[in-house]
């Protein structure tokens, strides 16, 4: 690998800036992290801090030369300037979470007893209180302004940078995306897509429905946001942290979340906030999050 901010053989330059020492983990684990966020611990009393405007975003799309399409539902939760989001099953969010949401403080909203409100509004907090920026330890990723398959592949790449096992190995993929396989495929990496909805995915692969159950097979774990929502995340970290295996995160959901759990068993993270890249077809930026220079990988992607 080529050292940090010089050109590969081929003249590719090193895609991602990491520190120089491994990162120290702000907290534990997540339940860890909501309980310094209720004390103030980064950032301001969540007590004082009210959400001004709730929102649900829904997509559908199907892009051309693929057999499926799918469905999007995302509820977003507005805090001064910053926008945190969690993603949600089509239809399930009842009408009157949003309007529970609006005045309401974050504190409250820790408290909520839907886990998508939860995460929004911790998700907001933390972008509110630690923004996407290099101070934070964010690293932009461009996004080329073009259709959305062009920009689902585009930040395919850029997500599959950060996973840094060698072809060959196998890597759970928890929250399938036709773009992020292909991505992997394309480095010779076996991938065991997994997702609560199941089907095949556009190889026709059988897509498994419990993640927890395809761990120990897995020599690596690539997860969605989503996991954050619906609470497969922490079993997720917990068992890589356990046995050293690399985590990856590819983040609509809880984009600002996350990096703060950086050291604790996530390797790295994809951030997208709010508005994510299906909705304008100019161009955009991801924030990747690398915890050490073990990880900061090229742009075609590195090998461990």
């Amino acid at each position: 690998m080529s050292p940090l901010g010089q050109e590969t053989a081929d003249g590719g330059a090193v895609g991602i800036v990491a520190a120089d020492r491994p990162a120290r983990p702000v907290a534990a684990g997540l339940p860890d992290l909501v309980r310094r966020v209720r004390a103030g611990e980064l950032g301001p009393d969540p007590r004082t801090q009210k959400i001004a405007v709730a929102f649900t975003t829904s997509q559908a799309v199907r892009h051309e030369g693929r057999s499926g399409g799918y469905r999007n539902e995302v509820l977003s939760l507005r805090l001064g300037s910053a926008v945190g989001s969690c993603a949600v099953e089509p239809g399930v969010l009842p009408a009157a979470a949003i309007d529970e949401c609006v005045g309401a403080d974050v504190a409250t909203l820790l408290d909520h007893p839907l886990a998508p409100v939860r995460t929004a509004a911790l998700d907001a907090y933390l972008m509110h209180a630690l923004p996407h920026t290099p101070a934070n330890g964010a690293r932009p990723w461009e996004l080329p302004a073009g259709d959305s398959l062009a920009k689902s592949r585009a930040r395919a790449r850029g997500v599959a940078g950060l996973l840094a096992v060698a072809p060959g190995r196998t890597v759970l993929v928890v929250g399938v995306v036709n773009s992020l396989l292909e991505a992997l495929h394309a480095r010779g990496l076996v991938c065991v897509p997994c997702d609560l909805k199941g089907g095949r995915t556009e190889w026709g692969e059988p897509i498994r429905t419990d993640a927890l159950a395809e761990l120990d097979a897995c020599d690596a774990v690539l997860a969605s946001g989503m996991t954050l929502g619906n609470g497969t995340f922490e079993p997720l970290r917990a068992h890589c942290e356990r046995h050293g295996k690399p985590l990856v995160m590819f983040a609509q959901t809880g984009s600002a979340v996350l990096p703060r759990l950086l050291g604790a068993g996530v390797s790295a993270v994809c951030a997208e906030p709010y508005p994510f890249f299906w909705l304008d077809g100019g161009p955009g930026v991801v924030h990747r999050y690398t915890g050490d220079a073990e990880y900061a990988l090229l742009d075609r992607g590195g090998d461990r």
